[in-house]
């Protein structure tokens, strides 16, 4: 039974995307089965794993309305090494039409069912918003990670963050839990980096991987080449920070 990951955080900019597609890549990497699904209308986990969100005729979307089967929708990503339900920007409307519709907060958790004895692990890419969708993938998930940059708003908004998980465990989903929060776009001569990076780690203590993603251009360059930086640049420093978080993901799996 695959191990379900939901990458979120309200806040945008902070990583997810990239998180996703790279953890997806470097688990793949590791000998892993992964199933990556683009929950966010922007459709950039689709874009860089390699396939054209232009072209597609069916995507998340067709699966959250019922409208067709994860088994059929789902594409290989051949650059990245994983398996993607890619995303389109129909997806936007998915929140207006899911509102009447039975079982709405738990459409994406059923439709995952139906493959998740097919992978190891299934990670969500969380539009960066605390909507209809994100609530879809922290009722699907198991686990909750958190990338987020060392700054003092990352705070603020980690609380509310938290806060919608509480409530999403308490009355849909008993079952989930903080997997980890992910310092990323980290910079190291930046002082309020680390003065922020050790209140995490006093306050969530174990949750805070140990890894630290940097800033890295490689990291923003690799979408361009429809690939994640773990497979299209392997030696970058990015790419080895992704790498370096599979390997803890995995040790933490046990």
């Amino acid at each position: 039974m695959a191990r379900i990951l939901a990458v979120a955080n309200q806040k945008g900019g902070v990583g997810k995307t990239t998180t996703s597609v790279n953890l997806a890549a470097g688990l793949a990497k590791a000998g892993k089965r992964v199933l990556l699904v683009d929950l966010d209308p922007q459709a950039n986990a689709t874009m860089g794993s390699g396939v054209d969100k232009r072209k597609l005729a069916r995507t998340v979307y067709h699966v959250l309305l019922g409208l067709g089967e994860v088994t059929s929708i789902r594409v290989t990503a051949a650059a990245a090494g994983y398996d993607l339900v890619p995303a389109n920007r129909e997806l936007a409307g998915a929140e207006v039409e899911l509102v009447d519709l039975p079982n709405r907060e738990g459409r994406l958790r059923a439709a995952l069912a139906t493959v998740e004895r097919d992978y190891d692990y299934i990670l969500i890419d969380c539009p960066p918003s605390l909507s209809l969708l994100t609530v879809n993938a922290l009722v699907a998930a198991e686990e909750v990670l958190i990338p987020m940059q060392c700054e003092y708003y990352a705070l603020e908004g980690l609380s509310d963050l938290v806060g919608t998980i509480k409530r999403v465990r308490g009355n849909l989903n008993p079952r989930l839990e903080i997997a980890g929060l992910l310092r990323t776009m980290f910079d190291p001569r930046n002082t309020l980096a680390h003065q922020v990076s050790q209140q995490l780690e006093q306050h969530f203590g174990d949750k805070v991987y140990r890894t630290l993603v940097p800033r890295n251009v490689r990291l923003a360059e690799a979408p361009s080449y429809g690939a994640p930086a773990v497979t299209w640049d392997q030696a970058s420093k990015g790419a080895q920070a992704y790498l370096a978080l599979a390997e803890e993901v995995l040790r933490r799996a046990g």
